[in-house]
């Protein structure tokens, strides 16, 4: 079936659309109906029904007699070590967790937080909760102690299972020490830890706390499947709020399997038994949508990737994994395919690899800019498809969807609406927009199957983040704007939207014109405070490697780039070359905090933060400009 008749089909009866998505599971109990709106804006899905997400994700695989078919992937450049592990082995592992942790007093509904590096142990410790109806809560590995003391205290978990490290190229991170300090932080005690022990660092045990990864599994009873009610909360994921305390989103278990199950055929264009992988981290979104749960529910092999884009070896790194593993499908950000065009401008390095297993490319996480889109289209010969969707959600809002028959791609946009998803283009006060005009991407309620039904213990907060603003809406917080043919285009965040003495300006379609200059490897554009014009744009650029030109004369043709492309209008002088930009882990560009900076207002250390040290080197470039707020306290 086609995008159009399948959306069609979907406006027409969701209930029905919904109801057959759930056949491509095993119910222990189906459900009566897929909507129930009784207590709207809050609404499940399922919710009569009860499943087991680690049934779905392992033990009907092999049921169905494909034990033999490899489930994950660990390829490890840090430590040199590949280990594969069919679905009858990862069976037998989660099970034994499983009944660990039951042996231990985990209960259904228990949270339990899980504090891992990209190991497969942090995929079975996921799985053996959803086993035993344990509320999982992934905290990004490495995470600042004090941020996983915040965590710990919200979510109370009846134990955390952690590593004893995690390896970055040329160090080790220290979980173990890390936890211990956000522990003597906490005021929640969790009844015990377990610890995965590495080779590569073997961590202090707290006796009477700290259980070893495999000493507390000896002779336990392994654990079966509990069937759960379909809207039992599969797990918490936190994500930044606006006021420094995290936001819990929750997912629910069974509309999270009916998404993500539909999703891997219908959008990504993939078949049970083919090697899906996607490049990110367990600790986000993408890694609990598309690294565990998405590609075991439909039957994939997933990879779990402990390395980097460039450096582990060099720009080639992800070519030799499509290449070893025969990959079909990747699912990475834009900032690893731009830190690849950084190192490797001409594409050099993948012909050096075989790279026909290769079949699309999926890019989402930020906006993924035109050149560099066509940077990969040109040298990876398939089709390169951006799509949008967001923590709160756990798939995508937009994209352009591989498996019902790839539309016309427009380079920019992240594609057309997918079924579930009615989404609106809306002004300050909440009028449709037409097409063209820059507003607020708002969804019209209900959300679909998988999206966050409210935060965790914070209803009030969930409807004041996302339904104050726009009554009968999700506000997603993006700003952009639609075509005549429904494409969407994402041009920033709400809050990165600039006013230029009355002019609504999108930082993004700035970035985009930038990115377009050859010797720009990346950049990012944020506004700053100006008394005659309320905010003026800053462009920082970073270089591809091996320019050798001169650093004024590049700002100029960039700066005359932008007048030309986006007008006069824009009033865009200032910018400057900096060896790199502010991120997150993720790879997510901190503009907020770099705004902060050069309008001297008070900020606080981004907790996601990939190099703390690289604000320092963006004040240094503000003072250079004249910004000497760059020098305000933290």
């Amino acid at each position: 079936m086609s995008y159009a008749a399948t959306y069609a089909a979907w406006q027409a009866d969701p209930e029905a659309f919904w109801m057959q998505a759930a056949q491509g599971l095993d119910w222990a109990q189906l459900p009566s109906k897929a909507l129930f709106d009784d207590a709207a804006p809050f609404c499940r899905w399922f919710a009569d029904g009860r499943i087991n997400a680690c049934w779905n994700a392992v033990d009907r695989h092999v049921a169905a007699g494909r034990g033999a078919q490899f489930a994950i992937i660990h390829d490890s450049p840090v430590t040199g070590v590949t280990h594969k592990i069919t679905f009858a082995e990862l069976k037998n592992r989660v099970a034994s967790l499983a009944g660990a942790l039951r042996a231990k007093g985990v209960e259904k509904g228990d949270r339990v937080i899980i504090y891992m590096p990209m190991v497969p142990e942090a995929l079975e410790a996921m799985l053996a909760c959803a086993r035993i109806g344990a509320v999982h809560s992934v905290v990004f590995g490495g995470f600042a102690a004090h941020e996983l003391a915040v965590r710990i205290d919200d979510a109370k978990p009846k134990c955390i299972l952690a590593a004893s490290c995690g390896i970055e190229p040329g160090r080790i991170v220290h979980y173990k020490p890390l936890l211990d300090d956000a522990l003597a932080q906490a005021t929640h005690r969790p009844d015990f830890c377990v610890v995965f022990q590495r080779e590569q660092e073997v961590a202090h045990m707290e006796e009477g706390r700290d259980d070893d990864w495999h000493a507390f599994q000896y002779g336990v009873e392994p654990a079966e499947c509990l069937p759960v009610e379909g809207d039992h909360p599969a797990y918490i994921l936190y994500t930044s709020g606006t006021t420094g305390q995290p936001k819990g989103v929750v997912r629910p278990t069974a509309g999270h399997l009916v998404a993500l199950n539909w999703t891997m055929k219908n959008v990504y264009g993939v078949d049970p038994g083919e090697v899906f992988w996607a490049a990110s981290d367990v600790g986000w979104v993408v890694g609990h949508s598309y690294i565990a749960y998405g590609p075991l529910i439909h039957g994939n092999t997933t990879i779990v990737y402990e390395g980097k884009p460039v450096g582990t070896p060099d720009a080639g790194a992800f070519w030799r994994v499509i290449q070893d593993h025969k990959v079909a499908c990747l699912f990475t950000a834009p900032t690893a395919f731009r830190a690849i065009k950084r190192q490797d401008p001409q594409g050099a390095l993948i012909g050096d690899y075989n790279l026909k297993s290769l079949r699309a490319l999926f890019l989402a996480g930020e906006r993924a800019d035109p050149d560099t889109v066509n940077w990969a289209a040109r040298h990876l010969g398939v089709p390169v498809i951006d799509h949008w969707w967001q923590t709160e959600t756990g798939w995508a809002i937009c994209a352009n969807p591989l498996g019902l028959g790839l539309l016309p791609q427009k380079t920019g946009s992240p594609g057309v609406p997918m079924p579930g998803f009615d989404v609106h283009v809306l002004g300050d006060d909440g009028h449709e927009l037409a097409p063209g005009e820059l507003g607020a991407i708002a969804v019209k309620l209900p959300l679909p199957p998988g999206c966050l039904p409210t935060l965790w213990n914070a209803d009030d907060r969930f409807e004041k983040a996302y339904l104050h603003h726009f009554p009968g809406y999700y506000e997603t917080g993006d700003a952009g704007y639609r075509d005549e043919d429904g494409y969407l285009y994402i041009m920033a965040r709400t809050d990165d939207v600039i006013n230029v003495a009355g002019h609504r300006l999108s930082t993004g379609a700035m970035e985009e014109v930038l990115a377009a200059h050859p010797d720009v490897a990346e950049c990012a554009v944020i506004g700053v405070a100006d008394d005659l014009k309320g905010q003026l744009p800053m462009g920082f650029l970073c270089l591809n490697a091996g320019v050798d030109r001169a650093e004024p004369e590049i700002v100029a043709e960039c700066v005359k780039l932008v007048r030309d492309q986006i007008g006069p209008v824009a009033a865009f002088r200032l910018a400057c070359v900096v060896p790199r930009l502010p991120k997150t882990r993720s790879g997510k560009v901190l503009r907020g905090t770099m705004a902060k900076i050069a309008d001297g207002a008070e900020w606080k250390m981004p907790a996601t933060i990939d190099d703390p040290e690289i604000l320092d080197e963006i004040a240094q470039a503000l003072r250079g400009m004249g910004y000497a707020q760059a020098d305000a306290a933290r």
